[in-house]
């Protein structure tokens, strides 16, 4: 028997999977592969690309709906047939996550610490609600109640607390920037750091991802022709960045100035960029024959895609 390579070895990986969060990878493919293509994707033809994955059509139908239960996709009936989209609210929530997954580099610092402030009472329920979804937005936790970020935008924050139903807790909660000062013998910046975040957790997940991903990496840097599989080009970019999502909107993105030497998140980084840039013209030439709306039409890539882990400070997904 040949021996897998690596794409394929990564994607049995994922087929073998016992436990699969189908909601989080429908997720994913909306903010990487439907977004770019005007937002909108035929049920039947999302069915059908991820059907090489494994995920049954049941499955997918059970979650897509579920995810419209949850206000995150609308549908958009034609005839027999429905389109799906991101809701407002989805399409906000991933479009400021798409400001950081497909970034070149992490955000610069201005040396001001973003806090949110606990100042109203919460019940057990509803202060772990809050710390959890923080906690996805990269926020570290210095006190009961006191979270902080280095380079949040706090408004996007806000706007994130509200489309997981916490708008009630909004008026319990106060945002603030602040700046270092010192005043004698007082904690430093690495102090709090490392209070509020579980630095080594993150570094050793970073560090599998770098493991899992780099022979394939590797092996695509000496194959040409295997990454011109459109196919397999489209189900591994997905992958790629579900897994690289899922780091990264829990990692506070600290500046180099605050980091831990070495720190891998820097080294994946650079991984999903150049492993992503390699994919991403075989995947979208896919997506030019298997991708349709309801009307079955195809919809074409917009600008916003030549755009992703490019150099540029701030990166938008208007275009």
């Amino acid at each position: 028997m040949a021996k897998l390579s690596p794409v394929e070895e990564r994607l049995n990986a994922f087929r073998r999977q016992q436990r699969m969060q189908a909601g989080s990878l429908i997720i994913t493919v909306f903010g990487d592969v439907v977004m770019p293509r005007g937002g909108s994707i035929w049920l039947g033809s999302l069915i059908q690309l991820l059907a090489p994955l494994d995920i049954n059509e049941r499955l997918i139908r059970t979650t897509v709906s579920r995810l419209a239960d949850d206000q995150w996709l609308d549908s958009q009936a034609h005839g027999r047939r429905a389109n799906y989209a991101l809701t407002p609210a989805g399409l906000r929530r991933f479009e400021e996550a798409s400001r950081h997954i497909y970034a070149a580099h992490a955000p610069l610092w201005d040396r001001r610490w973003r806090l949110i402030l606990a100042v109203g009472e919460m019940d057990t329920r509803e202060r772990d609600r809050v710390r959890k979804a923080l906690f996805w937005q990269g926020f570290g936790m210095v006190s009961p109640g006191c979270y902080v970020h280095p380079s949040a935008d706090l408004t996007a924050a806000f706007d994130a607390l509200m489309v997981e139903g916490l708008a009630d807790s909004l008026k319990k909660l106060m945002p603030m920037v602040a700046a270092e000062s010192r005043f004698g013998p007082s904690a430093t910046d690495n102090d709090m750091i490392s209070r509020a975040w579980n630095l080594d957790g993150l570094a050793r997940a970073y560090i599998a991802f770098c493991k899992q991903y780099q022979p394939i990496l590797e092996f695509l840097r000496t194959n040409i022709r295997a990454a011109t599989n459109g196919a397999d080009a489209l189900l591994l970019r997905i992958l790629l960045i579900h897994d690289y999502r899922r780091l990264l909107l829990r990692d506070p993105e600290l500046p180099a100035v605050l980091a831990p030497r070495d720190w891998p998140g820097q080294r994946a980084r650079l991984l999903c960029r150049e492993l992503y840039l390699r994919l991403l013209a075989p995947s979208e030439a896919y997506l030019d024959e298997a991708m349709q709306l309801a009307d079955r039409s195809v919809p074409q890539a917009l600008p916003m895609l030549s755009k992703r882990f490019q150099a540029d400070d701030v990166l938008t997904e208007s275009a």
